[in-house]
């Protein structure tokens, strides 16, 4: 097995780490209050998306004095109208910190309220996004899903309770979990990756690889939870370090432009994306190759099979004759990629995505 860097990676690499502080630990929810106030924060707004809405009431009581109030709007991939919506509250509420409860939707709210006012953020993860400990904010207006970065969009505080991961669904963790998995993946073949970020990558997907079989046969498997967690903080540090590839690009253009559930999309997406970078980048997904086995894109669409995720673009209301504009969106503004984005190429892509194809290996020079 393969646990080492490339030497040849060796050779030159420029490492930028992520300074946010972590707290992780069942029981960490409790220390949610010593944290903001560490930061000097004296009235903090607490963020949840509507269906965690009463666990975001139960926190704003946690800290009394300490928290201003709550706004529970929150919405997948970020709308800039949600935004302002919330930074009304905000400025109302005379807030000068932000505590998020929840998922990536609740993250990425904070983070734009951040980057438009600077205050600092306590970000406490309730599911495996992992973009608490990246410094990337993705914004979607008309349609149009933009990303940005820069450190005043980095929370300073993540918390990490496992405990509170414990009654997410098992589809949704999963789900989540292969979502988390994109970014180590995609942090394997960064152009501007490092070995540091390729062994945090490695780990996090030997995390995931044990802890979503264990949840599917145990949602309530603790040991499960904590590892995915973990897996979860290692796959997001990686997305904080590195830029994003064709992978992020289309789930980017799909959620944005469809309104596409974040996690499942990733799901779906994900062993049609490596496939298509795969021959390409060969001796740097080697780790990866390690763990799942095989030709990785379909290695990858077998272990989401095993684990009952998603494997078709379709049955999330994609229409085929979405593909095209899908396509063209993609090819038009392009992250790097390893890979050409040719048209022909990604569009085939997405057919396969759409109707659950099991991938090819593909992408060669």
């Amino acid at each position: 097995m393969s646990t080492s860097p490339n030497p040849s990676s060796l050779r030159g690499f420029t490492h930028n780490g992520a300074p946010s502080r972590v707290l992780f630990g069942r029981g960490s929810l409790a220390r949610v209050g010593e944290e903001v106030e560490r930061l000097g924060v004296h009235r903090a707004l607490v963020l949840t998306t509507p269906s965690q809405r009463d666990q975001g009431a139960e926190l704003v009581a946690a800290l009394g004095n300490l928290a201003t109030g709550q706004y529970a709007g929150a919405m997948m991939h970020t709308p800039v109208t949600v935004t302002d919506d919330a930074l009304a509250l905000l400025n109302e509420a005379a807030a000068d910190g932000i505590v998020a409860l929840g998922g990536g939707s609740t993250t990425g709210l904070a983070k734009a309220l951040a980057a438009r006012t600077g205050l600092p953020q306590v970000v406490v993860p309730t599911t495996y996004a992992g973009s608490e400990v990246t410094p990337v904010l993705g914004e979607t207006e008309d349609g149009i899903k933009r990303t940005r970065s820069g450190p005043g969009i980095l929370p300073e505080t993540v918390v990490y309770d496992p405990a509170l991961t414990d009654g997410l669904p098992v589809p949704l963790s999963v789900t989540s979990g292969l979502n988390a998995m994109a970014h180590a993946l995609e942090g394997l073949y960064a152009r501007d990756g490092s070995p540091i970020y390729s062994v945090l990558a490695t780990e996090g997907l030997r995390a995931f690889r044990h802890a979503l079989p264990a949840l599917v046969c145990d949602g309530g498997d603790h040991e499960a939870r904590d590892l995915a967690l973990y897996g979860a903080w290692l796959c997001g540090t990686v997305l904080g370090g590195v830029g994003m590839s064709v992978h992020h690009k289309l789930c980017h253009t799909l959620g944005g432009s469809l309104d596409l559930p974040h996690a499942e999309t990733h799901a779906i997406m994900l062993p049609h994306t490596i496939a298509f970078v795969a021959d390409a980048t060969r001796a740097q997904l080697a780790p990866a190759t390690d763990i799942f086995g095989g030709s990785l894109g379909g290695a990858l669409y077998d272990f989401a099979a095993s684990v009952e995720a998603p494997l078709r673009l379709v049955d999330l209301g994609v229409a085929e004759s979405d593909l095209d504009r899908i396509c063209e969106m993609a090819i038009t503004a392009p992250y790097w990629s390893p890979r050409p984005l040719d048209r022909d190429a990604i569009r085939d892509l997405l057919q396969n995505a759409w109707a659950g194809h099991r991938p090819v290996d593909q992408g060669g020079p």
